[in-house]
């Protein structure tokens, strides 16, 4: 019971004021109320009030409302304003759509928990889906009220592209959302989306196969993206087809494949003029003879101009002189289209260029945007400047480069064809080496030098290698440092299970040759010196190192120059690439890389393309071996304690054994 007295006066006529002005909107609703219950103090204050007529009028207007409100409104009550209404709308409209997705999250949580594996074949997909949809109560992401949102049409209209990427549409399927009608058909069709997002984003990333399933002798490093890392950045990205667009290597010769690919598939293709028969077409290099000097002999054909504009050789268009920079250009056809390499135009090139060569050419440069994706996304190294090395098997040749730019660039030798194909790799350059000395790697010394024994006892002394019995048993050849050396003057070490560096060589014939696959798998430089300064200035730019000081320091003592900051080495295999003049160019499949992928891509492997291989690795163990009579041992027979094959390779121990002639000296900055 309310009691009256003094002190509520002032809140009585405050209540009085309310109930006054609440009456006056709720007139009838008033009138309804009956007294029953009511206490004799509310009677009162009820009596005191004046109530209006109770004849039938119309509802208040606007205008009624607007005039009324300054004066019915307590000095205490809050006035409302448009912008305060409009978030209890929005929550109002979540709220609906919350209420008309329910069905749907509920059959999302069912499939999730019956079904998951299904959708999901991966584990980590699973459970990574599983906590991010319970992390939204199971709403789902690209549907609202049974219609697709613009996120998941954005996401739709990106795999759909996917071809452009050198990927496949069809390994993404998409839903059909206009035709998923009941809340089954939605929540299957927001898993389904769902699915081909994780997997277009993890195959643009680190590729549709894993490079084990092609040669046991690749290795890079894995960058596969989290599915809860894809999730959250396609959910919550403004457009979800530039938020899947990112997951593809940002690399700009990946970016001059890809629109190399558009042009070859027709979207900006221009005619290519036909190139008619006609007489064998060969340039002959001049030469000397003991007599004389014989000039280079460069026919004439009216088809010469129509290859020079197809192979965009520089010089005069219009001249029609077969020469050396057209022959070169038709031996690099010739090695693309996997005919013999002879730089002639003969019947058999004519054919191949007339050919239709579009769909090879694509398979070719959908192949090599492949082994972009094997590569790291940051191919150099912050602190020296974005810096690194980058190898390019098929077409043997090595560059230095930094910021975005080529700092320097060479020859190189490559492993021959087979078991001894120079590997695909990513690893940094920790040290090089000046006046090594050559480890025969045990491949070889099994392989090939102990055959040799057998057949001449004598064939090590001549070569000028030391042959040790090391103390486990096993047999240890090499060869001290010298300009004889096997690896020349200088060697770069990269340490890696493969067991390959670059290095200096003696047989500097071999970079005159166009094809350059001559060696065990190591890289042979043309210029170490220019090489090894380039190297040196990035990692050691105070230092001020240059070729002539390099080459000062030749001699028979072992110096080791270490880097402060290891710098990224990438080897690399591509037979399709932009040039540096923005050019498209193709080299010869040396290794059968191209022809092995573009057999799997096609085939029915499905996902399996994905699933890691496990090769064996290389035994080095002692193999059972008898050294044939009359070969002796170096170091007067005596078993041999040095450091193992991996140690000699890649840098001494803490306490390194004496070298074979004169002293190992590390530099260290």
């Amino acid at each position: 019971m309310r009691v009256q007295n003094k002190s509520h006066k002032g809140f009585d006529r405050v209540l009085m004021a309310v109930a006054a002005s609440f009456l006056a909107v709720t007139a009838t609703s008033v009138q309804a109320q009956t007294t029953t219950g009511r206490s004799a103090s509310d009677l009162a204050i009820d009596a005191a009030v004046p109530l209006p007529d109770s004849a039938n009028l119309p509802p208040p207007s606007a205008v009624d409302i607007k005039a009324a409100a300054p004066v019915a409104a307590p000095a205490t009550t809050a006035t409302v304003t448009p912008a305060a209404v409009a978030p209890a709308a929005t929550e109002s409209a979540k709220a609906s759509s919350v209420a008309t997705d329910q069905p749907v999250a509920e059959k999302l949580r069912d499939l999730l928990a019956s079904k998951g594996a299904r959708y999901f074949d991966r584990k980590g997909e699973r459970v990574a889906v599983d906590a991010f949809y319970k992390s939204r109560d199971y709403a789902p992401v690209w549907s609202s009220a049974g219609a697709a949102t613009s996120r998941a049409k954005s996401a739709v209209a990106r795999l759909k592209d996917a071809d452009k990427d050198g990927l496949s549409s069809a390994d993404y399927p998409t839903p059909d959302f206009a035709a998923s009608t009941t809340p089954d058909a939605l929540a299957e069709a927001e898993l389904k989306l769902t699915s081909a997002v994780l997997d277009y984003a993890r195959h643009a990333q680190s590729g549709r196969m894993h490079f084990s399933r092609v040669a046991a002798d690749i290795q890079y490093p894995d960058h596969t993206p989290e599915p809860s890392e894809i999730l959250a950045n396609v959910s919550t990205a403004n457009d979800a087809a530039t938020a899947l667009d990112s997951y593809n290597p940002t690399h700009k010769l990946y970016k001059g494949l890809r629109a190399e690919l558009g042009k070859l598939r027709g979207e900006t293709e221009t005619p290519v003029a036909k190139i008619e028969s006609g007489p064998v077409l060969k340039f002959t290099p001049a030469r000397k003879t003991k007599k004389q000097t014989v000039e280079a002999i460069a026919p004439e054909d009216a088809r010469v101009p129509a290859l020079r504009a197809r192979f965009g050789v520089s010089g005069d268009a219009s001249d029609q002189r077969y020469d050396q920079a057209v022959a070169d250009a038709v031996r690099k056809f010739q090695g693309s289209a996997d005919i013999k390499v002879t730089g002639q135009l003969d019947d058999a090139t004519v054919r191949a260029m007339n050919a239709p060569k579009r769909d090879r050419q694509i398979d070719i440069v959908r192949v090599n945007m492949e082994r972009w994706r094997w590569l790291p996304r940051e191919l150099g190294a912050a602190a020296l400047g974005n810096a690194y090395v980058i190898l390019n098997i098929p077409d043997y040749t090595l560059k230095v480069m930094q910021k975005g730019q080529p700092v320097w660039t060479t020859r190189v030798v490559t492993g021959k064809p087979g078991n001894h194909a120079t590997p695909l790799l990513t690893e940094t350059m920790k040290f090089i080496t000046v006046n090594p000395t050559w480890n025969v790697p045990p491949s070889i010394v099994y392989n090939e030098y102990l055959p040799a024994l057998q057949q001449d006892p004598e064939v090590l002394t001549r070569l000028g290698l030391r042959l040790e019995r090391r103390s486990d048993g096993g047999i240890h050849i090499s060869q001290p440092p010298g300009a004889g050396n096997a690896l020349g003057r200088i060697r770069f070490n990269f340490p890696n299970k493969f067991l390959v560096y670059q290095h200096d060589t003696p047989d500097k014939h071999l970079f005159a040759k166009e094809e350059r696959a001559f060696s065990h798998g190591c890289m042979r430089v043309q210029n170490p010196d220019q090489y090894a300064a380039t190297v040196l200035g990035i990692v050691l730019p105070n230092e001020k190192y240059t070729p002539e000081r390099i080459r000062s320091m030749y001699g028979n003592s072992e110096i080791d120059i270490k880097f402060p900051t290891p710098l990224p080495v990438n080897i690399t295999y591509q037979t399709a690439f932009i040039d540096d003049a923005g050019k498209l160019e193709f080299r010869k499949d040396v290794y059968g890389r191209d022809a092995r992928m573009i057999a799997m891509l096609k085939g029915s492997e499905g996902k399996d393309l994905e699933s890691v291989v496990a090769h064996a690795q290389p035994n080095y163990s002692r193999p059972r071996a008898e050294i044939p009579q009359g070969v002796a041992f170096n170091g007067s027979g005596a078993s041999s304690g040095g450091p193992s094959f991996f140690e000699r390779l890649f840098g001494p121990p803490p306490a390194p054994p004496a070298p074979v002639r004169g002293q190992r000296r590390t530099v260290t900055r």
